[in-house]
């Protein structure tokens, strides 16, 4: 990765979080700080055992409240994780402004766009709040003209068989 590049994983498959991690830890093993924000897939894996013995180098986050994926969820506790959720986005603005870390991936953020938490806007202005150094991995489902704009890389994941 070129310092201030921006990736997407995207694409009906499955891996894209697991991609984002395994750059995480390339980036990690090069001696770079690593970040990353998990949105809409519940508290339960952030706070896991082996993702702390992951830190320094790697700090998950997940502001979530709901042991549940955010799909699962009635209206009434949607509302309260859109909440925590724009608390997320809060800190990765903030972790972009001050140039925090050298690898940024907001995982799943794509999907926030998807279910209308966010604008392709909103993704816009979180981007550009980011330093010149700071690398940012986007992942989900989601992707259209607007966002791909926004990336010097894609990669679409797929399930073959």
């Amino acid at each position: 990765m070129s310092c201030g590049s921006v990736y997407i994983y995207s694409g009906e498959g499955q891996g894209k979080s697991s991609a984002a991690l395994g750059r995480a830890v390339l980036a990690a093993s090069e001696g770079k700080s690593v970040l990353a924000i998990r949105f809409l897939k519940g508290k339960e894996l952030a706070h896991s055992a082996f993702f702390d013995r992951l830190e320094p180098e790697i700090k998950i986050f997940s502001f979530e409240k709901s042991d549940v994926n955010f799909d699962e969820l009635t209206g009434e506790k949607k509302s309260e994780e859109i909440f925590n959720i724009k608390n997320g986005l809060h800190f990765a603005k903030k972790v972009l402004a001050t140039g925090e870390c050298d690898l940024l991936i907001l995982d799943e953020i794509l999907g926030l766009i998807d279910n209308r938490i966010i604008t392709p806007e909103d993704l816009k202005e979180l981007l550009a709040a980011r330093d010149e150094e700071t690398d940012i991995i986007l992942t989900g489902i989601y992707l259209d003209d607007e966002i791909c704009a926004l990336a010097d890389g894609i990669s679409r994941i797929e399930n073959i068989k």
